[in-house]
């Protein structure tokens, strides 16, 4: 067990405050930039066009995120604060509605840019478990979505919430985010491009949420609609993820064996 108590402003100008969750943010976003870029140059599509499917996807999470945070964590108190909806630098963000906002930014650049949306959904995959890495991590320096109270030997006590100790859930999901990025990354350089844009996409929805389903039972309640419920709302919001994911994963792996 250990303390954990960091200040999550890790560099105060006054006006100008910088946050270890925007470092880690940003970290994850250059580090998703630069692995797109690279297989839009090996693939011999225009590198060009990496920097506006960036905005698009940068608005698309962010809108998302939100609006999912508002709509299924937080309504009342929104319904009753209705400004509040767009301080976003308060936090409040849903990881599920990010997920959602990114896929339909894709969607609309494919429609711009003539690319294919299959193809942008299964790269997006990569850099999508890369920048969640970071994101998780960012939350761990917030304090902020943490676990149930557990006597494992690497519970956390979050000084900065109370002094029990608890599961570090972000870390887990972190970590788990992490072993997909690889796993994708490695199927990218492995087998053909035409079978990982088939199978890539349903691959990363079930091993993304349905890592999200099991570790969500060790978390604190995050939504008071959902605590008389028997799942927690990420786990109500996981499982629409996981079946399409599995429909997707199914059909590309029968489709990459019958061509």
């Amino acid at each position: 067990m250990f303390h954990w108590n960091i200040d999550p402003v890790l560099l105060n100008l006054g006006l100008l405050k910088l946050h270890w969750y925007g470092l880690l943010f940003a970290i994850g976003l250059l580090g998703a930039y630069m692995i797109t870029e690279s297989m839009f140059k090996k693939e011999a599509l225009d590198i060009k066009a990496v920097e506006p499917l960036f905005l698009h996807i940068f608005i698309g999470m962010i809108v998302g995120s939100r609006v999912f945070h508002v709509l299924f964590y937080d309504l009342s108190y929104y319904l009753a604060h209705p400004i509040e909806i767009f301080y976003i630098w308060q936090g409040g963000l849903a990881s599920h509605g990010g997920f959602l906002g990114v896929i339909t930014a894709l969607w609309i650049f494919s429609k711009k840019y003539n690319i294919s949306l299959d193809w942008l959904l299964s790269r997006g995959a990569i850099g999508a478990m890369f920048i969640a890495t970071f994101i998780r991590i960012g939350n761990f320096f917030n304090s902020e979505i943490v676990g149930d109270r557990t006597n494992t030997n690497w519970g956390v006590i979050f000084d900065r919430i109370d002094s029990f100790p608890r599961h570090p859930v972000v870390l887990y999901e972190s970590f788990s985010y992490f072993l997909i990025f690889i796993l994708l990354y490695a199927l990218y350089k492995t087998i053909s491009y035409k079978k990982f844009t088939k199978i890539a996409f349903g691959l990363v929805l079930v091993l993304g949420f349905g890592s999200r389903l099991f570790i969500e039972q060790f978390k604190s309640i995050q939504s008071e609609f959902a605590s008389a419920l028997p799942l927690s709302m990420g786990q109500i919001l996981s499982i629409p993820f996981l079946l399409v994911g599995l429909f997707l994963l199914i059909k590309g792996l029968y489709s990459a064996k019958s061509a």
